[in-house]
């Protein structure tokens, strides 16, 4: 990691000694050339850590391993989750009563209990978060 850091510093003087050189006429392209650089970089380390991920999870599968289930139901996401169905039911409800009046309002809540009833019954998350995450982001 650390030659890699190196060669990183190494381009990025020599990009700065050629805006130099260049002048400010030609620090566009070399800002663009340098940042394709990086991008290529970070391309590089996602590309070898989904390889390194879906491996893991084929050696898993061919082992027979069961992936661990995460807890059932997570307060705080279910409790945003019911929040923001509420704060939705408003704008819902009034459309239903515009347009189809007493039985648009009964249709509009029909579905909002519909959409929490299911959330509720799964008895998990709506979305999950990788726990199985590395310290940090830009690290191998």
């Amino acid at each position: 990691m650390e030659a890699r850091d190196s060669e990183f510093k190494k381009e990025l003087n020599a990009t700065l000694q050629a805006r130099s050189e260049l002048g400010p006429e030609y620090e566009s392209a070399l800002i663009d050339s340098f940042l394709e650089k990086v991008e290529q970089r970070l391309d590089a380390t996602l590309d070898r850590r989904v390889r390194r991920h879906l491996g893991e999870q084929q050696i898993k599968v061919a082992r027979g391993a069961h992936t661990p289930q995460p807890p059932l139901g997570d307060f705080g996401e279910r409790f945003g989750f019911g929040i923001v169905s509420l704060v939705l039911a408003i704008p819902l409800s009034a459309i239903g009563v515009a347009n189809a009046g007493i039985e648009g309002l009964v249709v509009a809540w029909l579905g909002i209990v519909g959409v929490n009833a299911f959330n509720a019954a799964r008895g998990r998350p709506l979305f999950r978060r990788s726990e199985n995450r590395s310290k940090s982001d830009w690290e191998d």
